[in-house]
């Protein structure tokens, strides 16, 4: 399941980086941070960080973007959790 989340979260992403001006990126920031509530739910804030850092390396050597901006859809699913 972990790799399927990571799969869908990383089209996501490169989806918004690469559209940001397309009519569904509401619906596809939404369903990240459903993905961020159902990582949390299986491992919490670490299996969050997990899934960024991974994330976050592939996102910047496949196409030299940077994800971190994508951090803050997380924000107030754990308390620890600050972006």
């Amino acid at each position: 399941m972990d790799f399927m989340l990571e799969e869908e979260l990383m089209d996501l992403m490169m989806y918004c980086i690469q559209n940001d001006s397309a009519p569904d990126l509401n619906a596809k920031r939404t369903r990240i941070t459903k993905i961020g509530h159902q990582i949390h739910e299986d491992g919490g804030v670490d299996a969050m960080e997990a899934f960024f850092f991974a994330l976050e390396n592939r996102i910047r050597g496949e196409i030299d973007a940077n994800a971190a901006p994508f951090r803050s859809l997380w924000n107030g699913i754990d308390q620890q959790w600050k972006y």
